[in-house]
């Protein structure tokens, strides 16, 4: 009888700490996209967080006339540089995210997300992030331009 309540207990104990978990894991997501991503490359923020939130193996899937190309974060780093020492204010209209959804399975995670400019809808962006031993990252994009 002690067993099966102490079996019970732990039980509990893990499914009420699952929501936690995926709530504390669902808030760095949303933070790493916002400030490397978002605040980073779209609007020619800091740099070490781009370096932080994105993986050195980062790669921008890119699908034209039915072929597919990759752009390196390092390469998107060089244009954000040249963007911002032509703008080093950044741009005057800041692009803006919707989270969709986040989509989490222990340390792997899909973050759907939409980008707007003075409201208007840009890209729904496809994200794909893993979580190392410094937090999450993000390792991957796909899109559609609107």
């Amino acid at each position: 009888m002690k067993k099966t309540s102490l079996l019970i207990a732990f039980i509990m104990l893990c499914i009420i700490r699952l929501p936690a978990q995926e709530s504390s894991d669902d808030a760095q997501i949303r933070k790493v996209i916002e400030s490397a991503y978002i605040d980073g490359i779209h609007n020619l923020g800091n740099i070490e967080e781009i370096n932080r939130g994105f993986h050195p193996g980062f790669d921008l899937l890119i699908l034209r006339n039915n072929s597919l190309s990759k752009l390196p974060i390092y390469t998107w780093l060089e244009s954000v540089a040249h963007r911002k020492a032509e703008q080093p204010a950044g741009p005057e209209h800041k692009i803006s995210v919707k989270f969709l959804f986040n989509d989490i399975t222990g340390n792997a995670a899909i973050s759907k997300i939409e980008l707007y400019r003075e409201d208007k809808l840009l890209f729904t962006d496809y994200l794909s992030l893993y979580k190392f031993d410094e937090g999450w990252r993000i390792v991957s994009k796909i899109y559609q331009q609107h």
